[in-house]
């Protein structure tokens, strides 16, 4: 299929703005013809007359959804066809039930067969500065069949994701049927659970090895570190985290204090909460300001004076 090219890009946006174009003009971009945003002008075959933006993306995206629809029904056919086989696995020896996932299309291949699978319930942790569009939009892709079926979803977010258009896009997209989603103010990496059967960890930074876990007292140790977390989230319903209690002080805030009195650099307490470095510096300015503080070095003596630290937030 031909790329789109700069010049077609230009000349359909001249077509629109006039109603028509010269056959002679599109010559030199054959993109237009093979995108099919243009066809002949009845009144005259030396000019084409564009077609509207809706109908022509409708035309490139129906393809691509067909593909999608199929690949899905590929996946829970996969999974039906290996379902008997599942059972014959449980008492495996303990060194094949952990398994070594290299590259990113290994790792997912390996969560579209287990998300496929699920029937029950799927846990995730998401990190806020390791999920980008690209990979919610793949979440989103795995997630929506789940949900089609029944499958409960439960999601931790990081308390910045409140702040991040594209989750809150995410999750406006999947907030019907049996879908909850909270956010907490650290989490320390990526997390995917699947019917309490298998779990997905990062074992590398990069993202780009990960480990697949079905021994079933690993599994039964990281829910209850989710649980431990969920019961301590808030529910992305609500502004609390970033309302200010009767100290004048955010939850999020509060965090900051924390880390600040344990010594950390604005650089690791961003990376901790999920946020940039001038987010960060912001919200410890306002500490600052709250606590009528002057200096860096005056704020943490001021955070350990003030006992906001010893406060239930």
């Amino acid at each position: 299929m031909t790329e789109w090219c700069e010049e077609g890009g230009r000349l359909y946006a001249s077509a629109l703005r006039t109603g028509r174009i010269a056959r002679a003009e599109v010559e030199s971009a054959p993109c237009l013809v093979e995108f099919d945003l243009l066809h002949p002008d009845p009144d005259d075959p030396d000019w084409l007359r564009p077609v509207p933006p809706v109908i022509a993306l409708s035309r490139q995206l129906g393809p691509l959804e067909n593909e999608i629809a199929q690949r899905r029904r590929l996946a829970v056919d996969l999974a039906e066809t290996f379902q008997p086989f599942m059972a014959m696995g449980t008492h495996t020896a303990s060194g094949d039930s952990i398994t070594v996932l290299e590259g990113g299309e290994r790792i997912n291949a390996a969560l579209n067969l287990a998300t496929a699978q699920c029937q029950a319930e799927l846990l995730t942790v998401q990190p806020s500065d390791r999920v980008s569009e690209r990979s919610l939009l793949r979440s989103l892709e795995r997630d929506k069949p789940l949900i089609d079926r029944g499958v409960k979803v439960r999601s931790l977010y990081q308390h910045t994701a409140r702040y991040n258009p594209e989750k809150l896009a995410y999750v406006a997209r999947l907030s019907e049927g049996k879908v909850e989603y909270r956010t907490i103010d650290e989490l320390v990496e990526r997390l995917i659970i699947c019917d309490e059967t298998v779990a997905f960890i990062p074992a590398r930074d990069d993202q780009q090895i990960a480990l697949e876990l079905r021994h079933p007292g690993l599994v039964r140790y990281l829910i209850k570190v989710f649980e431990y977390l969920w019961d301590r989230a808030v529910p992305m319903s609500t502004g609390a985290p970033y309302e200010a209690a009767s100290d004048g002080i955010t939850e999020i805030q509060h965090s900051i204090a924390k880390l600040l009195v344990e010594g950390h650099v604005d650089e690791a307490i961003a990376r901790r909460l999920g946020m940039n470095v001038r987010t960060c510096r912001a919200h410890i300015a306002k500490l600052a300001s709250a606590l009528g503080s002057g200096s860096r070095a005056q704020l943490g003596y001021l955070i350990a004076q003030s006992g906001i630290l010893q406060q239930d937030h």
